[in-house]
């Protein structure tokens, strides 16, 4: 077991033992395992498999089952009579845990963040502890999107007085602001689970850097086996705000201190700000008025499944933070908790979403997105019973992240005839039923009738607000004309419409007062305008930021498309049309395709076809070129010669377009900007590919068996231009200290099983993922093919 941090928390996620399959005795701690494969967590079984039409189309043509993990540590003697806490991230899903063969308990859902109190069974010294934890996904159908199997976030053991902070037990917020002085809110709840009185002191801490900007201490008297929640109020003078330009976080300290000594110490990161959303004027962060530009987001990464590593989501933000993007929707449930951190510190404003369905099962596909008949598994079975605990745990862990702005209780459960519906309505559709049989969008009275929904949001509302009356509690609504009817949308603070632009203008007339936002858009210029020209509506979130496994149209499709990255994390042409909408800096970027194949110019912005960037094509062939842009004009060139110039407010598309006779070459683009410099892209015929190349930016990982490297590999020409159409079969191995985690190519088509040491590259590129180890030295990832010439790349394990 590795030694704690100075929170008194351990990692516990190296070398568990795992069984794929169930075996009832394995619960003992004496059961032996030693013919168990050694696993490091997070780990997801499903993408060990391969793709199986078999499966559900919903949750990526990829396995459940059952499987089982044991992990054996020993903790340090010196912490005997501490409370010890064991913390699950997330485990996928119906997990049951016991510790040195006592039950602990089950956790239905495969998304909630869960504790458990280990203190009386824990041993100490040079006894081992065994934790088991049996995880029961045999339903792989119940999800409409990919949801990975196993213990696929990090575990860690925490260990704490028994005069203590509470878990969970901190919680400051921006009580008031003004230009020199913030008032922060303090609430601390503290446990005494000795049978004695305590007389304890309670202090506080906020740290500028190292420095200590602003302190509070009170005095308490605990009873025996009680809590208290103390109360404060800090004044911080001249306080660094937290915003998205400039997302500053100050570290809260909270400590314990009886007899002179401190017994303990929580840390808690802040960022201190202010939010507003009015109904007429849309979002404000700090008294600023702003668009909220943002994207809905799945947790999975491509071969990585659901067993994602914080650099993956660190590279992805980077991505879309240059895109213009200022907003994260986490779709539809608590994601990992490094993702929050994360988009506190890169300054990302979050959407956070608790449930996708509540007590009325929805519709999930397993043949094909939309094609009937449906199965019906789900969280449903589970709401009636979990959903007070599982939406607290999402409140009580995000509360303190300045990055969380909103909490949604649910997402489209107000979908039309899935299974709700109303007399109101004898014939509703929602936003994805194009192919949906006519029976099935006609009213049924023996449906259940949505106005159930209504008692449910407002018990949802409640329990959010028991924890946290700081934000405001939304939901995602697919069909407000129905919501407006029963009700639903007045029990909301602010009301998302998923796809529902051409409402804005009727209902904020209808209901003056309502708070409206768009929860989940399309990508086209007219759903941005629909936002950019209406003060009252907050902002949009794209559906997607980035293409996901699941949720996919049919076989021999594993994933969608949606997003403007896709699973690799490699920019689309939606991508760069969408940066010239929402970024301040300059850009132009080129794309080309046959003019033949782009006449649905929705479809290849949208959905990123037929559009290459390379100039790569048949001699004397029409060929349209696509610039997305922000400058004010700009100016093509085909190999020197213009092909004259067209300015962006001249076109109702966002975008501008030439159709071009194709000749080898060169193909420039020189736009300008309002202050009158340039800015360029090129486009040039490249060659046959002729070798590999090899880029990282991690030049080192540490080697705590937790860290991942990216590397990109492109096919290049002899030139060293890159190859846009090659599609070779790349091989790859790895000398020294560390592990291949998967290569993903970006091709939701390609069925190649995700476990094996090679991929046809897709584009001209591919990413590997590295892990390390917790052994030091050169990691040397080498990349060949046949008849490509081979590469290798260095990286350190530290």
């Amino acid at each position: 077991m590795n030694t704690a941090d100075t929170r008194g928390i351990y990692n516990i996620n190296l070398d568990w033992k795992f069984l794929l399959g169930d075996d009832p005795g394995a619960w003992h701690k004496g059961y032996d395992d030693s013919g168990w494969r050694t696993v490091n967590l997070p780990h997801d079984w499903a993408v060990e498999h391969p793709f199986d039409i078999k499966h559900s189309s919903g949750t990526g043509y990829l396995p459940g089952g059952t499987g089982i993990y044991r992990k054996r540590f020993y903790l340090p003697k010196e912490l005997e009579g501490k409370r010890v806490y064991v913390k699950f991230d997330g485990v996928y899903n119906n997990s049951m845990v016991w510790f040195n063969s006592y039950y602990l308990g089950k956790r239905p859902s495969g998304y909630a963040e869960f504790i458990y109190d280990i203190t009386d069974f824990a041993c100490f010294g040079d006894n081992p502890n065994v934790l088991v934890v049996r995880v029961d996904h045999k339903h792989v159908a119940d999800s409409r999107w990919y949801t990975g199997s196993g213990i696929y976030r990090k575990v860690t053991v925490i260990v704490k007085d028994r005069i203590c902070v509470d878990n969970y037990g901190v919680f400051v917020s921006t009580k008031a602001l003004s230009k020199d002085t913030a008032e922060l809110d303090i609430k601390a709840s503290v446990i005494n689970t000795t049978g004695r009185d305590a007389d304890v002191v309670i202090k506080y801490y906020l740290y500028d850097d190292n420095k200590v900007a602003s302190s509070l201490e009170q005095k308490q008297i605990l009873s025996p086996y009680s809590s208290i929640t103390d109360q404060q109020v800090m004044i911080v003078s001249r306080p660094k705000l937290w915003s998205t330009e400039s997302p500053y976080l100050y570290r809260f300290v909270t400590e314990i201190e009886m007899d002179g000594r401190v017994i303990d110490r929580e840390e808690t990161s802040i960022g201190i700000r202010t939010i507003k959303f009015d109904a007429n004027r849309g979002f404000f962060l700090n008294g600023q008025n702003m668009k909220l530009k943002g994207v809905c987001v799945h947790h999975d990464a491509g071969c990585l499944g659901a067993a994602v590593r914080k650099k993956v989501w660190e590279r992805r933000l980077l991505a879309l933070k240059e895109m213009g993007c200022n907003a994260i929707r986490m779709s539809h449930n608590p994601h990992m908790p490094e993702l929050y951190d994360l988009c506190d510190s890169m300054g990302f404003l979050v959407f956070e979403e608790a449930f996708d369905e509540w007590e009325g099962v929805k519709n999930k596909w397993s043949q094909g997105h939309n094609v009937y008949p449906p199965v019906h598994y789900g969280y449903y079975e589970d709401f009636h019973d979990w959903h007070e605990r599982d939406l607290a745990a999402m409140v009580l862990r995000g509360r303190n992240h300045p990055s969380i702005i909103l909490w949604s209780i649910g997402n489209e459960i107000d979908y039309p005839n899935d299974p709700y519906c109303h007399p109101a309505f004898k014939i509703l559709t929602g936003n994805n039923d194009a192919n949906k049989p006519a029976q099935e969008r006609l009213y049924d009275a023996n449906r259940p009738n949505a106005e159930r929904l209504v008692t449910i949001a407002k018990e949802l509302v409640s329990i959010v607000k028991k924890y946290d009356t700081t934000r405001p509690v939304t939901a995602a609504l697919a069909c407000p004309e129905l919501s407006n009817v029963i009700g639903l949308a007045d029990c909301l603070d602010v009301v998302g419409y998923n796809y529902k632009e051409h409402l804005y203008e009727e209902d904020h007339k209808r209901y003056p007062e309502r708070i409206i936002m768009g929860s989940e858009n399309g990508k086209e210029l007219d759903q941005w305008l629909a936002v950019k020209n209406n003060d009252y509506i907050s902002g949009q979130f794209l559906w997607t930021g980035i293409d996901y496994l699941g949720e996919t149209r049919g076989w021999p499709s594993h994933g969608s498309e949606a997003g403007l990255l896709d699973v690799a994390g490699f920019k689309k042409p939606s991508y760069y049309f969408r940066m010239s909408m929402w970024s301040d800096k300059p850009m132009v970027k080129l794309f080309a395709g046959y003019a033949e194949n782009l006449t649905d110019h929705r479809r290849y912005i949208v959905y990123n076809k037929n559009l290459t960037p390379s100039w790569n094509f048949i001699d004397n062939e029409e060929v349209e070129i696509l610039c997305f842009t922000n400058c004010v004009k700009t100016e093509l060139f085909l190999n020197g010669r213009s092909l004259g110039t067209k300015y962006i407010n001249d076109s109702d598309k966002g975008y501008l377009t030439w159709k071009v006779p194709f000749e080898k070459g060169e193909l420039k683009a020189v736009s300008t900007d309002q202050h009158g410099r340039m800015h360029y892209d090129v486009l040039k015929t490249a060659g046959a590919g002729v070798g590999i190349e090899l880029t990282c930016n991690d030049k080192e990982i540490i080697a705590d068996g937790l860290d991942i490297a990216h590397v990109v590999l492109n096919i290049v020409d002899s030139d060293g231009n890159q190859t846009c159409h090659a599609q070779d079969l790349i091989h790859v191995s790895i000398e020294g200290p560390g592990i291949l985690l998967g290569l993903e190519n970006g091709n939701l088509e390609d069925t190649m099983p995700y476990a094996l040491p090679y991929r046809r590259a897709y584009n001209g590129r591919l990413l590997i993922y590295i892990g390390s180890t917790t052994e030091k030295g050169i990691i040397r990832v080498r990349a060949y093919a046949d008849k490509l010439r081979s590469c290798q790349i260095e990286i350190i394990s530290r």
